[in-house]
């Protein structure tokens, strides 16, 4: 099981990010955790789930996802302190 604290900069809010991010975790399945929005203009998102679904998860990411968020970076930490979480959803 892989964990992750992910912080994604850019224009990643008020354009469908989160929501966005919450369709491709819930597309994957096994990917928990949540994404919200911080006070800095980042998104913070923490996953847990198997390696393969975890590296698919980031490079989905990666692409901003809609045709509004343009992703400049993406900043991936491994945290086995985060505890899983039954689904992932928007705080």
């Amino acid at each position: 099981m892989r964990k992750v604290r992910i912080y994604v900069s850019g224009r990643v809010q008020g354009v469908g990010f989160r929501y966005n991010t919450l369709s491709i975790a819930r597309n994957l399945k096994e990917i928990t955790g949540y994404v919200r929005n911080l006070d800095d203009g980042m998104v913070y998102i923490e996953a847990c789930g198997p390696e393969a679904k975890i590296a698919m998860f980031i490079d989905a990411l990666k692409d901003g996802q809609s045709s509004f968020a343009r992703v400049a970076s993406l900043d991936v930490m491994e945290d086995e302190t985060i505890e899983c979480r039954d689904a992932f959803d928007i705080l």
